[in-house]
């Protein structure tokens, strides 16, 4: 099984706490071509396919990755093939999704996904967790919001 998506070594260290503990997630994962759909009143909002899924947060991975069976279950569209370096160094391509919208408390952003094979374990990378503008909190192994801008994500443009 494939456990990562260009995650790095480095990255699970910086991740790991004293407990040694990893930090995931709830995030909230939905359709946005369906999200376009309903906004113009072709389907209904019961019709949007979403789904809340946990995640390990990685930092040492650049995009969000999801594995098949998600995949399956929201179908984004698949926009093409990439090669990406796993965690034991082998240089695998996968099928990227587009158009994928996550939901992380009061932040949302609108990305693309690596898909996994199998049930691999999901990870929420560096794009993602930068345009929400969260933060890992590595003593209370959890991701927050960043407390400097608690109400919206502010991004720095120089």
């Amino acid at each position: 099984m494939i456990g990562s998506c260009a995650i790095s070594h480095n990255a699970l260290t910086l991740l790991k706490t004293e407990k040694m503990g990893l930090v995931y997630t709830e995030i909230e994962l939905i359709n946005g071509e369906d999200l376009t759909l309903m906004r113009r009143n072709l389907i209904g909002e019961e019709d949007v396919k979403h789904m809340t899924i946990r995640a390990l947060v990685d930092t040492g991975s650049y995009m969000l990755c999801i594995n098949e069976e998600i995949q399956a279950q929201l179908q984004f569209p698949i926009v093409e093939k990439r090669k990406a370096e796993t965690a034991d160094g082998r240089i695998l391509e996968f099928d990227v999704a587009s158009n994928v919208e996550l939901r992380f408390k009061n932040r949302a952003t609108t990305c693309r996904a690596m898909i996994l094979p199998g049930d691999s374990e999901p990870l929420l990378g560096a794009i993602p967790l930068e345009d929400m503008d969260v933060l890992v909190h590595p003593q209370r192994q959890e991701l927050i919001v960043n407390p400097d801008h608690p109400y919206f994500a502010q991004m720095k443009l120089k």
